[in-house]
């Protein structure tokens, strides 16, 4: 048999049935629809699943990420049976081959019912890690459930696919060879599901929960009343109206230290810090929020304090409070903070569906911000910094060219959690000092860039940083930072020895199913601060004092304002 005719014939009947879907295989009963090899690898990649990662997973996460692993498992065994056949090499006869299924299946059974009872220790042991109660319950059995489902509806789609090529394949037969009829077939098959999923299914589930956040964004909370202060953003006397802020906006503004507050702290006069806020509804486009932003800094002399704090918020308009209150404390009320939201949607839905708007408001708001900034006497402006969390790490990141700023400089930027896509962090965390690990690297000599975590600050990479400023806050347990694409087929370098304070010792790399864990892990959120995407403020204060250096600070200061923000 020709290796053309092989695959336009045998291929065609193991593609979504093939062995395990034959008239033969039928008459063995359930077990005989099933491959062997499929079934084998994918309970392989399912128990590999439920061992640890880098954050403690829900019940609901790891039956997902249980189903989509076994799935993969299962298409990669079955597509190793398929590609042995297809070399034709010997194959065991049916009764054979029906008695090792009844053993694959038994092994199979046993193998997912002891990993399964391991589980949630594996999920203990990492809540222990991080200073979490255990769970326990019924875990084993939710995971299990949601397996089963995820894998029956990822078989009715692989069963539809081939239908649907097959059908169109016949179509074309009459006019081509059969096996570019099947190309031909799963070619348009492929172009049409994907147009479905993505141009229907996908958009439709997007624009929805575009509009649930958009509504949400819109209520205005009984405990929020307009500002009555003139010099507050949004209040009658403001360009912004109280209602286009937004509910992220409202947080704001309204949160915060006064002035009240920082002077019995510090136990003399402080002043109100100043918080200017844009939100999406306030103009059309990004450039006009920035013009709003900028009036809005002037109007309420945002020039005239001592530090301009330029923030960029996650992707819908958060700014965490634990970053702003703890700087705020740190300069005594003297500083002013100004950010603009750009979506609705949560981080990771915004960054797929409107990345490049988040970049372009980002670099509006700079452009304005910096622009007229850097037409002050130098001696007579505020010291500007950046700041972002997460996604807003990575927008503030692509803000401005280093190019524009490089003959005057602002004095530095704080980005804490960067996402693995930001260029600057990748660019440095690769070029690190090699005997500095991945998960805290140490880069050249600490001049520019620096990294500290919840045990080690910036100061440890020396005591001389330059007038230019670039700290990284970052955890070796945050999925969002180090997930990494390539680890479907190559352990990443964090996992290796020595690993961060906060990374389960019983961690291991798989191929694949590593990959699907960290996607697993980004969606979970699980991580009390401290550990993970979540920052405590304790670490805020390290982590402004070592950029910022803010005069008149004693350690035993620091120690009362930790105790402050204590949980």
């Amino acid at each position: 048999m020709s290796g053309g005719r092989f695959l336009s014939g045998h291929m065609m009947d193991m593609l979504g049935t093939g062995e395990f879907w034959g008239e033969d295989d039928v008459r063995m009963g359930l077990i005989g629809r099933f491959s062997v090899v499929g079934l084998l690898v994918g309970t392989l990649f399912f128990a590999l699943s439920l061992t640890p990662s880098l954050v403690p997973r829900p019940p609901l996460v790891q039956g997902l990420i249980a189903g989509v692993s076994f799935s993969a498992g299962y298409a990669v065994g079955f597509f190793g049976r398929w590609l042995w056949d297809y070399l034709e090499f010997p194959v065991p006869g049916p009764r054979a081959e029906w008695i090792i299924k009844l053993l694959a299946a038994a092994g199979c059974a046993v193998v997912a019912v002891a990993f399964l009872w391991q589980a949630t220790e594996w999920q203990n042991s990492v809540r222990a890690l991080m200073g979490m109660e255990e769970v326990g319950g019924v875990q084993p059995v939710t995971v299990a459930v949601m397996t089963l489902l995820i894998f029956g509806l990822v078989l009715f789609v692989a069963r539809l696919f081939k239908r649907t090529f097959l059908f169109l394949s016949k179509r074309f037969q009459p006019y081509v060879a059969p096996h570019v009829s099947h190309v031909v077939g799963v070619l348009i098959a492929a172009a049409l599901f994907w147009s479905v999923i993505d141009g229907v299914i996908f958009t439709l589930a997007l624009r929805a929960a575009d509009n649930s956040y958009q509504h949400l964004d819109a209520l205005i909370q009984d405990d929020l009343p307009r500002p009555s202060d003139p010099m507050q953003v949004g209040s009658a006397a403001s360009f912004i109206d109280w209602q286009d802020l937004g509910r992220q906006g409202r947080n704001f503004i309204s949160s915060g230290p006064t002035a009240a507050e920082l002077s019995a702290f510090h136990g003399e006069p402080a002043r109100t810090p100043i918080r200017v806020y844009v939100g999406l509804n306030a103009a059309e486009s990004p450039e006009e929020r920035a013009r709003l932003a900028l009036e809005e800094l002037k109007r309420v002399g945002a020039f005239e304090r001592s530090v301009l704090l330029l923030v960029t918020p996650t992707g819908t308009g958060w700014v965490d409070p634990a970053a702003l209150d703890t700087v705020e404390y740190l300069q005594r009320g003297d500083i002013a903070s100004v950010a603009a939201q750009y979506s609705y949607l949560p981080s990771p839905l915004s960054l797929i569906v409107e990345g490049d708007y988040g970049v372009e408001t980002a670099r509006a708001l700079f452009g304005k911000v910096y622009g007229y900034w850097s037409s002050l006497p130098r001696d007579g402006r505020p010291d500007l910094y950046l700041h972002g969390l997460s996604l807003g790490a990575l927008n503030s990141d692509r803000s401005f060219d280093v190019y524009d700023i490089i003959n005057d400089p602002f004095k530095g930027a704080l980005w804490s959690g960067p996402p693995f896509r930001s260029e600057t962090w990748r660019s440095v965390t690769r070029e690190r000092d090699p005997d500095s690990p991945a998960w805290l690297p140490r880069f050249r000599d600490g001049a520019v860039v620096r990294f500290m975590n919840q045990e080690q600050g910036f100061d440890a990479a020396g005591p001389e940083w330059g007038p230019f400023r670039i700290g990284y806050l970052q955890h070796a347990s945050d999925p969002i930072t180090f997930f990494d694409p390539t680890s479907v087929y190559v352990q990443p370098a964090w996992m290796r020895e020595p690993r961060g304070p906060d990374v389960s010792p019983d961690l291991r790399w798989y191929p694949i199913v590593t990959m699907l864990q960290l996607a697993a892990d980004m969606a979970a959120g699980a991580a009390p601060p401290g550990f993970g995407h979540t920052f405590a403020a304790r670490e805020y204060i390290d982590a402004w004092y070592g950029l910022m250096e803010p005069e008149g600070w004693t350690d035993a200061d620091l120690e009362r304002l930790r105790a402050r923000f204590a949980p």
